[in-house]
């Protein structure tokens, strides 16, 4: 796990762009004071247990990326601690997609959104597919919900942030 949250969702070129574009300072100071962390507070945590939907984003080895809904009921996302979050894998397309791109790059991030806040939590991390499911949390296999369970994925938090508010659309 990286040492400073920081480098995880700043990468060299992208800190370049920072310094082309005129924020390279400004977000020094941000990472200085140690603005960005890789555990979770208590107030995130609730907001993800309330979470029915979030976007999940893989990239195969060679970097082509995939995003993918999932949903379920409000709480089938479990956080286990303040770094790690897992949920089950409902029967689907049957494309495995997500699936195929940890088996050989386990880097993930999660966008969670709620238009009638608004507010939208982003997360980086390291995810991997968990089969036997029923051992990770005793219940996600059994979870009552009409789709069927047939794995789990489990993220390991490594930064996240919360962006501003500005430009999101309300809704209920």
């Amino acid at each position: 796990m990286p040492e400073n949250p920081a480098d995880v969702l700043f990468s060299p070129a992208t800190r370049a762009a920072q310094e082309r574009y005129g924020s390279r300072d400004y977000i020094a100071r941000l990472e200085a004071r140690g603005h960005w962390k890789s555990r979770l507070p208590e107030d995130i945590i609730s907001f993800i247990r309330t979470r029915n939907s979030f976007y999940l984003g893989t990239a195969s080895r060679d970097g082509r990326p995939y995003i993918q809904h999932r949903g379920g009921p409000a709480g089938f996302i479990h956080v286990l601690d303040q770094q790690t979050l897992t949920w089950p894998e409902f029967k689907g397309n049957r494309q495995y997609v997500t699936a195929g791109n940890l088996s050989e790059n386990n880097q993930a991030f999660i966008f969670l959104m709620d238009y009638s806040l608004p507010r939208r939590i982003k997360l980086w991390g390291r995810a991997e597919v968990v089969e036997g499911c029923n051992t990770l949390i005793p219940d996600i296999c059994t979870h009552p919900y009409y789709a069927k369970t047939e794995r789990a994925i489990r993220f390991i938090v490594e930064a996240w942030d919360e962006n501003c508010r500005q430009y999101i659309p309300t809704r209920p």
